[in-house]
């Protein structure tokens, strides 16, 4: 059975944050510090950074997608700035939780929902306040589907890529509610939240991890 590997997982989402760090900062202009692209690059190398010394230590990956995700939460937790980085890291952190060892694409989305479930309790966001969660939601719960009704690792991951730009998307005429964006008020409308999009790109590394 296709499963996704955690180690890769990091790996992509960090070239698809590097790939996209220009626009992120630039949605992050319109709303917020123009830093979002630049702190998320800085902790994701610092991410990828780390598995490169896991391995050159035990001539070996990190094992299982719990460590993986542990030691990738603490190193975001540490290098991002803003709120980014505690509330990947909190993703991360409530991943390895959750996973329990497997690797399978339901031990994947119970992960997920975890992660999830912590960014809520940490942002205090919800759907709609024009966050990541915007993102989150819609990947967690087309994976919840996908995985309810039999799907394949690909199959599943595609739904949740798509659920997950639907709802990036989606936050462009919202007002934001939560964050630097909502001292905004009514001008936060007509922009794309930058936290969504870059959550919007986790999940796409995800579809590309699975092997």
């Amino acid at each position: 059975m296709a499963t996704v590997d955690a180690a890769a997982w990091v790996r992509e989402f960090a070239a698809l944050i590097d790939a996209h760090a220009s626009e992120l900062t630039a949605l992050d202009a319109a709303i917020g510090d123009a830093d979002h692209g630049t702190n998320m690059q800085r902790g994701l190398a610092a991410a990828v950074a780390a598995l490169d010394d896991s391995a050159a230590l035990n001539d070996s990956a990190p094992g299982t997608a719990a460590e993986v995700s542990k030691q990738t939460a603490m190193v975001l937790i540490r290098t991002v700035g803003g709120a980014s980085g505690p509330l990947f890291g909190t993703f991360f952190l409530r991943f390895a939780g959750a996973v329990d060892g497997g690797a399978e694409i339901a031990d994947f989305a119970r992960g997920f929902r975890a992660g999830l479930e912590g960014v809520i309790a940490r942002g205090k966001a919800e759907p709609g306040d024009k966050t990541m969660v915007d993102a989150l939601g819609p990947a967690a719960d087309a994976l919840d589907k996908q995985v309810a009704g039999g799907a394949s690792a690909q199959d599943a991951l595609d739904a949740a890529v798509a659920a997950a730009e639907a709802g990036r998307d989606a936050t462009t005429p919202l007002v934001a509610r939560k964050g630097r964006a909502s001292y905004l008020g009514e001008r936060s409308a007509g922009h794309q939240d930058p936290g969504a999009t870059s959550a919007a790109l986790l999940v796409r590394a995800a579809r590309q991890a699975v092997r």
